[in-house]
């Protein structure tokens, strides 16, 4: 269901180095959550460091959409990278997982197949 890793670099760095993986395999990030920021200007002093990107490939998202437009409610997809006791994690909900919640999902889960691959990697190659 989920996939979280683990990484030796510094948060900053770690966020960095995940909106180029995502850049280098094709997807592009859309919009980018400092949770912590968010948090904090609502009032609420949050202690962890939280940063979720929107990525998309918009291929992949038209030929999903195409065939089933309700998935457009798990989309885009998301990654973050996040501090939880003491150390920088990246992470976030295989797309297979988020599909299997879906009618007519055996004709998309090839293509969420694909897009877990590449999420994972993208992920893996930040770490």
């Amino acid at each position: 269901m989920l996939y979280i890793t683990e990484t030796k670099k510094a948060f900053d760095t770690a966020v960095k180095d995940l909106e180029e993986a995502v850049k280098r395999n094709k997807y592009g990030v859309l919009h980018v959550h400092d949770v912590q920021k968010t948090l904090k200007e609502k009032g609420i002093d949050f202690p962890n460091r939280v940063r979720i990107l929107e990525v998309c490939n918009p291929q992949r998202a038209s030929r999903v959409l195409t065939a089933h437009m309700p998935v457009n409610l798990a989309l885009p997809c998301r990654i973050s990278v996040f501090e939880e006791g003491g150390k920088v994690k990246i992470g976030m909900i295989k797309p297979t997982f988020l599909l299997s919640i879906f009618p007519q999902r055996g004709e998309l889960k090839a293509e969420a197949e694909g897009v877990e691959q590449d999420t994972i990697r993208i992920i893996e190659e930040a770490r």
